[in-house]
C-alpha cells in the first residue's frame, strides 16, 4: 500500500482530540501511539517532511507512511499550513485554565498515579487531595483488573465515572498515559475531551515528560 503514499510536505501534523486521547489512553505502545507522541511534542514546530517521518518511525518511511495513512483514516491527525501557536513554556501556570474549559462545570484537576494532584480548577483544596487519593486507588484497580477489563470483557477504555442514576458522569476519572509518568485527569461534571484545550494539555504534557 505504501507505494501508493505520498507525503504531501510543508504541512504541520497536528493531532486531533480523538488522537491525543488514544495516544495517552494506555502504556502499551504500538506504532501508533509513538508517532502520534512525537506529533504532540514536536508537530506544532517543525512541518513534516519524509526525513522526520522516517525517524519517528523507527527510521522505516514505508513503516511511517502507512501509520500515519491509518492515523488520518481515523481522524486522528491532520495538517495545517500554519503551525499551532507557541504555547507558554510554564505548564503549571497553564494547568488550571486548561483543567476547568474540560468540564461544563469548570472542576477538574490533574493527579499521579500515586495520589497527589498537580494542579486543580474548581475544587476546593481538601477535596482535591481526597480526589487525587481516589484516583490513586482508582488506579491500582486498574492494574489489578486490567486482564479482567480488556481480555475477558473486551473493555477497551480504562476510564472509571461516577454515575447518577440517569448513568451521567457526575466524577469521572480518566488515566493518561505519558512516557514513563502516568496521571489521572479527574472531571466533575460532564467531560469536554473532544475538545481544543484537551490537545493543548495532551502536547504540554508530552514536551514535558514523553
Amino acid at each position: 500500500m505504501s507505494d501508493n503514499l505520498a507525503l504531501k510536505d510543508a504541512l504541520y501534523p497536528i493531532a486531533s482530540p480523538a488522537g491525543a486521547y488514544y495516544a495517552v489512553s494506555s502504556p502499551e505502545q504500538d506504532a501508533a501511539r509513538v508517532l502520534l507522541t512525537q506529533i504532540l511534542r514536536l508537530g506544532h514546530s517543525v512541518p513534516l517532511t519524509e526525513a522526520l517521518l522516517a525517524e519517528w518511525s523507527d527510521n522505516d518511511l514505508e513503516k511511517g507512511l502507512e501509520t500515519l495513512y491509518r492515523l488520518q483514516r481515523l481522524d486522528f491527525v491532520h495538517g495545517t499550513e500554519a503551525p499551532r501557536p507557541s504555547l507558554a513554556v510554564n505548564l503549571e501556570s497553564q494547568l488550571p485554565a486548561l483543567l476547568a474549559a474540560l468540564s461544563d462545570t469548570g472542576r477538574a484537576l490533574l493527579a499521579d498515579d500515586n495520589g497527589l494532584y498537580y494542579a486543580t480548577a474548581g475544587f476546593h483544596h481538601e477535596s482535591a487531595e481526597e480526589i487525587a487519593a481516589l484516583a490513586g486507588d482508582i488506579m491500582s484497580l486498574n492494574r489489578r483488573h486490567a486482564l479482567l477489563l480488556k481480555n475477558n470483557l473486551n473493555i477497551s477504555s480504562l476510564a472509571w465515572s461516577v454515575s447518577n442514576p440517569a448513568g451521567q458522569s457526575e466524577l469521572g476519572f480518566f488515566p493518561l498515559h505519558v512516557g514513563q509518568q502516568s496521571f489521572v485527569l479527574v472531571i466533575g461534571g460532564t467531560p469536554r475531551l473532544q475538545d481544543e484545550h484537551f490537545v493543548t494539555l495532551i502536547e504540554l504534557l508530552s514536551r514535558r515528560y514523553a
